[in-house]
């Protein structure tokens, strides 16, 4: 399930791109796919071997154009192991939100991507995980959890204000909010409740068989409780001066 838009984030082959915070690897695979030259970030070394496992199989079954490369690197987003300009692209798809140090986070990613590159960043989109937050405290307060809610306007205005230029913006994953939301009101660990349950066969059936019926809805659902907002940024080729950070508000989605 992908939440970058790589009609947007367009990858050419023997780019080097980072996916800052990889977890499982999602959109690490797609970039490998498509030929880049890939480097899985993340602090989990647990994480980090799955997505090592699910590289070389990928080599083996032949699903990796030539000249691609794929590798893992174990890290802290705070202090990123790599030179200053190092790669094409960056994406740092729902990992912001877990960062108390958010803004020193965004600045190492701008350090490290090379002028005129592109970052596509994800996070939970406000309205969607306010009404987590209201309805589980569990849903927030587990050890590694959100510690933020950004609307789309905060996580823009920060960002510019370390340097990068705002590209566009959408929202995805509109039919995953309700399952959120149900998860939060019968316990986030319960994952065998009839309704739980029940939408999350909805949802594999979604990304198993991409049918018309439910890829009309979340098209339809996406503006409206799409669960992640998507903003694209480019480091500009000549630095501009970082306008000052803006404080943390709710006032815009």
């Amino acid at each position: 399930m992908l939440t970058v838009d790589f009609q947007r984030f367009r990858v050419t082959p023997g780019e080097r791109i980072m996916d800052m915070g990889c977890g499982a690897g999602r959109h690490a695979f797609e970039l490998y796919r498509r030929g880049a030259d890939v480097v899985a970030f993340d602090m989990d070394a647990d994480e980090l071997a799955g997505v090592e496992t699910m590289f070389g199989a990928m080599r083996l079954e032949g699903e990796v154009p030539d000249g691609a490369s794929a590798q893992t690197v174990q890290g802290d987003a705070l202090d990123l192991p790599f030179p200053d300009d190092h790669f094409d692209k960056i994406i740092a798809s729902e990992v912001l939100e877990h960062i108390p140090d958010d803004m020193r986070a965004m600045r190492e990613l701008l350090r490290v991507l090379k002028p005129g590159g592109q970052l596509a960043v994800t996070v939970p989109a406000w309205l969607p995980e306010r009404l987590c937050w209201a309805l589980s405290e569990d849903y927030h307060t587990a050890p590694g959890g959100h510690v933020r809610i950004y609307t789309r306007a905060e996580l823009e205005a920060k960002l510019k204000s370390t340097g990068f230029r705002v590209d566009g913006h959408h929202r995805a994953h509109g039919l995953h909010a309700p399952y959120w939301w149900i998860k939060c009101a019968v316990g986030v660990d319960n994952g065998e409740h009839p309704l739980a349950k029940g939408y999350h066969q909805i949802l594999v059936w979604d990304i198993m068989k991409r049918p018309l019926a439910t890829r009309v809805a979340e098209r339809a659902l996406n503006p409206l409780i799409g669960k992640s907002v998507v903003v694209y940024f480019t480091k500009p080729a000549t630095p501009s001066k970082p306008a000052q950070a803006p404080k943390e508000t709710a006032d815009a989605v």
